[in-house]
């Protein structure tokens, strides 16, 4: 979360931010569309979607058949260019990889955007295989230890407004899908000052997350670890992990 400073509209480009609408419709749900559904889901006429479909096209980010059309691989470094640019992911890595070698375990660092949690830095765990989401990963908030841990740093109304919108899909049998259940886990992580997910999106992996907060304590970013369930019984991973990731966000938190 990142405070944005108000841009009078009349500087804006209007068709830039519709071009990356029509790049954001396309998902999991929806890789493949044609003109009139990519317009159904952005709010454009068929013929105005059509035209920045066929822009991308011609710029080599997407691929069409004539009727149906999907992302090229080349929209990746419209992402890649924010982890290789962005201060944060560099600032944080040396303080993760140095938890992850003193742990064991892989360390992120994400943020909240609109209902997702986005990775934009991972730790290399001094194991064969190692556990956690790489960087440009997204996953559902309310599935992850990082979304509940930065949620808490909301105002009620804020909150409140989030949970209204929010679809709370199901994942495992862990999952907390009632809107109810949900803020009184947020409302409780606000108290712990951290959030232990245990299984709520895989089964046998669990996560322990803590904001981390700048220097005027406002919290735009948190820091977790993931860990498979078998290796910490328990109060094993809060009691072993939570130490560590609490010396990170302090340390962190005078640079941010």
């Amino acid at each position: 979360m990142t405070d944005t400073p108000s841009i009078d509209r009349k500087l804006l480009i209007e068709g830039l931010g519709k071009g990356l609408k029509v790049i954001e419709a396309f998902s999991d749900d929806r890789p493949r569309m044609t003109a009139t559904e990519a317009g159904a889901h952005t709010g454009l006429t068929r013929t105005a979607a059509r035209r920045y479909l066929l822009s991308l096209v011609h710029y080599g980010y997407a691929a069409t058949d004539g009727k149906y059309y999907w992302l090229l691989p080349r929209v990746l470094r419209l992402g890649q260019a924010f982890l290789d640019g962005a201060r944060i992911p560099r600032l944080v890595q040396p303080y993760i990889q140095r938890a992850s070698m003193q742990c064991g375990e892989t360390f992120n660092v994400g943020s909240l955007d609109g209902h997702e949690v986005v990775y934009l830095a991972r730790s290399n765990a001094p194991r064969m295989v190692s556990i956690g989401f790489h960087p440009g990963a997204r996953v559902p908030a309310h599935v992850v230890a990082q979304g509940f841990i930065i949620l808490s740093t909301l105002d009620d109304a804020a909150l409140d407004a989030w949970i209204a919108e929010h679809d709370f899909a199901s994942f495992t049998g862990s999952t907390l899908i009632d809107p109810a259940e949900f803020r009184e886990s947020v409302v409780a992580a606000r108290t712990l000052d951290y959030w232990h997910a245990d299984q709520y999106l895989n089964f046998g992996l669990c996560g322990l997350a803590v904001a981390l907060k700048d220097r005027k304590g406002r919290c735009h970013y948190a820091l977790s670890v993931t860990a498979q369930r078998q290796m910490y019984p328990g109060e094993q991973l809060v009691a072993k992990l939570l130490p560590v990731l609490r010396e990170v966000a302090e340390a962190l938190r005078p640079i941010l």
